[in-house]
C-alpha cells in the first residue's frame, strides 16, 4: 500500500481540532509512542511507518491494524508535525467515553479549568497516571486532549487515563449533591502539608495564568495551597500548574498512606 495524496490529506488535515472531531481521530509520532498504543490493542486505523520499523513489529501487534503503509524518511517529512520526524505515526480512533458521575464516586480525580498549555495538560495526565489518577474533567475551553503536542507531552499516559470535557459548574452541582469534596488550589488556600486529606475528592487546577474562574470558587469545599518556603522578593511568585498538580497529587497519595 502506498502513502496517497488522500491520506496525505487527511494526516495534515488532523493537526486541526475541528477536523479531529468531524472525523474522530487523532494522529500520534514516535516509535515509542505507536508501539504502546499497538500493544494496549487501541484501534489504529492507519500505521504510516518506516519498513524497518515495520519488520522489527511483532506479528500480534499488526493484526488490528486497519491498514500498514511503508514510507520512506522524505515521505514521513510531509505528513509530519514535528521538525525531525521518527520512523512511525499512526492514525488512532478516539475512545467513546462517556463522562459518569459514579466513576467521580471512587477515589481521587482532577478537574482542570481553562488549562491553555498542551505540554501542561500533557505533564498534568502524565503525573495523573504515574499516582494511579484514572479521570480528569476539562472545562470546555481547555486545550484539546488530542493536540499533539498534548500526546507528546503524556509519553502515553494518556492510555491509562480518562479526559472528558464538560461544564464545570454542571459537573460541581452535581458533586456537590453527592457530597463530593472540591479541592481548590488557590493561592490563599491552607497548606497541603498539614491539610486533613480525604481518599476522594475532585482536585481543581486553574489556568495558568489567572488561576480558578471566579464562578468556579464557590464550588470549592476545601482551599489548599503549596507554601513557597523561599522568601526572594522577586522573581518566583507561584508554581507552573503541571508542577503544582504533581506536588498536589504526591501529597494526596502520601496522605492515603498515612491512613492505611
Amino acid at each position: 500500500m502506498v502513502l496517497s495524496k488522500n491520506k496525505i490529506n487527511l494526516i495534515i488535515s488532523l493537526q486541526k481540532k475541528k477536523i479531529r472531531e468531524e472525523e474522530k481521530l487523532y494522529v500520534i509520532e514516535g516509535d515509542k509512542l505507536v508501539k504502546e498504543f499497538l500493544a494496549a490493542k487501541m484501534t489504529v486505523k492507519s500505521l504510516v511507518a518506516k519498513p524497518e520499523f515495520l519488520n522489527a513489529l511483532p506479528l500480534v501487534h499488526k493484526k488490528g491494524v486497519g491498514e500498514i503503509i511503508p514510507v520512506s524518511y522524505e515521505e514521513l517529512k510531509k505528513v509530519s508535525s514535528l521538525k525531525s520526524p521518527h520512523n512511525a505515526l499512526a492514525i488512532v480512533q478516539m475512545p467513546d467515553t462517556k463522562l459518569d458521575l459514579n466513576h467521580l464516586l471512587k477515589g481521587l480525580s482532577v478537574a482542570l479549568d481553562c488549562i491553555q498549555d498542551p505540554g501542561n495538560l500533557g505533564t498534568i495526565i502524565r503525573a495523573a497516571a504515574w499516582f494511579g489518577i484514572k479521570n480528569i474533567c476539562c472545562s470546555e475551553n481547555c486545550v484539546d486532549v488530542y493536540n499533539s503536542k498534548v500526546i507528546q507531552a503524556s509519553m502515553g499516559a494518556i492510555l491509562h487515563v480518562n479526559v472528558f470535557y464538560t461544564d464545570l459548574q454542571s459537573l460541581f452541582k452535581e458533586a456537590a449533591g453527592n457530597e463530593i469534596r472540591i479541592y481548590g488550589a488557590l493561592l490563599e488556600g491552607e497548606s497541603i502539608y498539614s491539610y486533613k486529606l480525604c481518599e476522594s475528592g475532585i482536585i481543581l487546577l486553574g489556568n495558568e495564568s489567572r488561576g480558578i474562574s471566579e464562578e468556579l470558587i464557590p464550588f470549592i469545599t476545601d482551599r489548599i495551597m503549596i507554601p513557597r518556603l523561599h522568601q526572594a522578593g522577586s522573581g518566583i511568585d507561584s508554581l507552573n500548574v503541571s508542577m503544582a498538580a504533581s506536588v498536589i497529587f504526591s501529597e494526596f497519595t502520601r496522605s492515603k498512606g498515612r491512613q492505611l
